[in-house]
């Protein structure tokens, strides 16, 4: 899997820049930035404002806010006159180096404040959101500027399958991104009108941090890969790899629900990811969502599996569309029954033997 980073940060920026010093003898304070309201010039300085601002997020460890600080542009050396475009784009330079180095510097476990949709962003978070900030608003002035600009079609499939796992991938990344941030028109789309970037959700335990899997890591782990997650020794079990693969599914059919999804148990104590749990798609009509774990061979008889599928279960069960969270094992499979036993679950059927899916296993349900 590419890793979303600080030199990816640069090459964004880099990019951008190049494009928009084609344009600073023009007048970007008088020309409406694409579909804007904002003309060009706010635009330019609004994407370096958000640059310094995932900086300051991530550098701060902030946890609960917004750090509240903003940026302002100086005037030239006489002190009389704003700062011209070519000054601002220099801004944008300093501070997209600011995000790469800050991005560079971070731990992986570190999280800090971001609103949407569920209050946090780890390192790689902030670089994709920063990217899609660059790209998007360099799209937006261009635009205004009569200026061609289109990114690595590359790069734009990463940022849709980390900031937009609810979007069905199209065959162009670059307009489908557009589409999706309500910037253009795809063939048998509704058009967007509101939109919200959804990093990660991650749910805490008391010795773990279950940590939901982006399309863009499910891929990786599907192929082998570890998704970006450090394994203990023998990890990810085959189990994550097959949930990683039905994920990746679901999400080029348009159909993944984030929240619903798969999640990667991490130790607290090293960052080590030991297994993996998810569910088998969202709740159904009757309110019954299905979960299923494994854990890495090196990390069995912790009572990690137990820990985090408590944790796992009491965040489905606070949700009002779920009644309860039913389970499946093999019946020779003591360890998983124990844990589902552990857990508060309790035995409701047994599978008749057929053709379906969960044909003599053990059924187990935990009700709200």
């Amino acid at each position: 899997m590419r890793s979303m980073g600080g030199e990816q940060v640069e090459e964004a920026v880099a990019g951008a820049v190049a494009l928009l010093r084609t344009a600073t003898d023009r007048d970007w304070r008088g020309t409406r930035a694409g579909r804007l309201d904002w003309d060009c010039r706010y635009t330019a300085e609004h994407i370096a404002s958000d640059l310094i601002a995932y900086a300051g997020q991530l550098a701060g460890r902030a946890t609960e806010a917004y750090v509240p600080f903003e940026i302002t542009l100086d005037g030239t050396d006489d002190g009389l006159d704003p700062a011209d475009n070519e000054g601002v784009l220099q801004v944008i330079e300093t501070t997209g180096a600011l995000l790469a180095a800050t991005v560079r510097t971070t731990p992986r476990e570190v999280r800090a404040f971001h609103p949407y949709p569920f209050r946090s962003a780890n390192r790689e978070g902030f670089a994709a959101m920063g990217i899609t900030e660059v790209l998007l608003h360099t799209h937006d002035i261009a635009e205004g500027l009569g200026l061609a600009y289109e990114p690595p079609a590359e790069l734009c499939a990463d940022l849709l399958a980390r900031l937009f796992p609810h979007v069905q991938p199209g065959t162009g990344p670059w307009l489908t991104l557009l589409w999706a941030t309500g910037r253009g028109d795809l063939p048998g789309r509704a058009p967007v009108t509101e939109w919200r970037w959804r990093n990660n959700l991650v749910v805490p335990a008391e010795r773990l941090t279950l940590q939901g899997v982006s399309p863009a890591a499910a891929g990786d782990l599907a192929a082998g890969g570890d998704g970006g997650f450090a394994w203990v020794e023998g990890g990810p079990f085959q189990g994550t790899r097959d949930a990683a693969g039905m994920l990746l599914k679901a999400y080029e059919a348009g159909t993944h629900r984030p929240e619903w999804g798969v999640f990667a148990l991490v130790r607290r104590e090293d960052g080590r990811a030991v297994g993996g749990m998810g569910f088998h798609g969202a709740p159904d009509g009757d309110g019954r969502v299905e979960v299923g774990y494994d854990l890495a061979e090196a990390a069995r008889g912790n009572g990690y599996a137990t820990e985090a599928l408590r944790a796992l279960s009491a965040w489905a069960l606070a949700r009002e569309e779920v009644t309860s969270v039913f389970a499946t094992t093999e019946p020779e499979n003591g360890a998983s029954q124990a844990v589902l036993a552990r857990a508060g679950f309790g035995r409701v059927a047994v599978e008749s033997a057929g053709d379906g899916d969960g044909a003599g296993q053990f059924a187990y349900e935990l009700r709200g």
